[in-house]
């Protein structure tokens, strides 16, 4: 049995994450912890990680990038495997994400759903086999409560298109300021917000004649849920590093 600690508790993805716990005999909620408190929870949720007295072993984080400094001072102090599926992280907290991977093992991703691990790796397929012939877009959507744009699942699928190229590529968020034709490391990575839409990625490659569209779309936010159990499952006994989906389906 793989105890687990919920940060983000009381969001919609922490309620989403226990659900999935609930239904698999492999796991069980120990605590969580939210800035927001819940009384009639069968497992204690506190306000700061200062109050937990369980023994995790592993922490799940579906919180805010704000959060995160108290959710890395939490599993290097406490020597817990984390995992980390909050987006929208600064560099610098990027940075200490790595950081805090050289003293526990720790899972970072834009996006735990199986069926986005298997889109980037179809992406980075599709950019080794077209080559330089073809431009490529982004365009992603999501429901208009989401705080960050570009998504960071969309960041993923750039750097998959990046790697390929070596790194050359540019993105570009905003085209009515610039007046001039595209330019051919360019790739357009657009943002649409609206309704209650869990998520749609699309990256096109538009070639001469031909244009290839390759397309995940989210139905509810349980697949971020139980790809984030499947990779907590993953990382529990693993040696100090950063770990993502390519290690999971790898």
């Amino acid at each position: 049995m793989i105890h687990v600690l919920i940060s983000g508790a009381l969001g919609s993805m922490g309620h989403q994450l226990a659900q999935a716990i609930e239904a698999d005999p492999d796991f069980t909620v120990v605590s969580g912890v939210d800035i927001r408190t819940e009384d009639s929870l069968p497992y204690p949720v506190y306000q700061g990680f200062g109050g937990v007295k369980e023994d995790p072993d592993v922490l799940i984080d579906f919180s805010r990038a704000d959060a995160l400094e108290a959710v890395l001072e939490f599993a290097t102090e406490r020597k817990i495997p984390t995992v980390i599926c909050t987006t929208g992280h600064t560099p610098a907290q990027k940075a200490a994400i790595a950081n805090a991977a050289l003293s526990v093992p720790i899972f970072y991703s834009f996006n735990t759903s199986l069926g986005i691990a298997l889109t980037r790796a179809l992406v980075r397929q599709a950019a080794q086999t077209l080559g330089n012939g073809f431009d490529m877009e982004i365009v992603e959507t999501h429901h208009h409560r989401k705080l960050d744009a570009p998504s960071g699942t969309a960041v993923m699928l750039f750097d998959a298109l990046n790697e390929v190229h070596g790194g050359d590529l540019v993105p570009v968020y905003d085209r009515q300021s610039r007046r001039q034709a595209r330019q051919a490391q360019e790739v357009g990575i657009s943002s649409v917000r609206g309704g209650t839409m869990v998520g749609e990625h699309s990256v096109f490659f538009f070639g001469p004649d031909e244009v290839i569209e390759i397309r995940h779309q989210a139905f509810s936010r349980q697949v971020f849920a139980t790809g984030a159990l499947r990779s907590a499952k993953y990382l529990v006994g693993k040696l100090p590093g950063l770990y993502d989906m390519d290690d999971v389906i790898g």
